[in-house]
């Protein structure tokens, strides 16, 4: 007598198959989008320091990336995965964004437009999950 699966047996099997690889692969993209977002906490702390040292030279904060010296595009080019811009500046404060591109960016681009912020103080602020 031959031993072995019946039709519905195998089908069970490749539905649950199909359900983990649909998760996993899910996860696999957040965990990959999640690392890309180093780009953007590197930037933002180099425009951070920099906003730092233009403040001692000159008593405040200013609006301008381009006054900083840093290489931060304002808008999406396809050497970055962001976008980046001052939000807030002034005597005492500033906060600095970077803004995902969902299109005219490094491929592969995001389906996602998402924030991510830091401030003065240097706490990051932006969407769960991706800081």
């Amino acid at each position: 007598m031959k031993r072995g699966f019946t039709l519905m047996e195998l089908i069970i099997v490749i539905i649950i198959l199909g359900v983990l690889a649909t998760i996993g692969f899910t996860q696999y993209q957040r965990v990959v989008e999640k690392g890309r977002t180093s780009e953007a906490k590197t930037v933002l702390g180099q425009l951070r320091t920099a906003q730092e040292a233009y403040r001692l030279e000159h008593d405040g904060y200013t609006p301008a990336i381009d006054e900083l010296g840093v290489s931060a595009p304002v808008g999406c080019v396809s050497t970055h995965y962001f976008q980046y811009r001052v939000d807030a500046a002034g005597p005492g404060n500033f906060v600095v964004t970077a803004e995902r591109c969902v299109g005219g960016g490094k491929t592969p681009q995001s389906t996602l437009n998402y924030l991510i912020s830091l401030d003065e103080s240097g706490a990051f602020t932006g969407e769960p999950g991706y800081i």
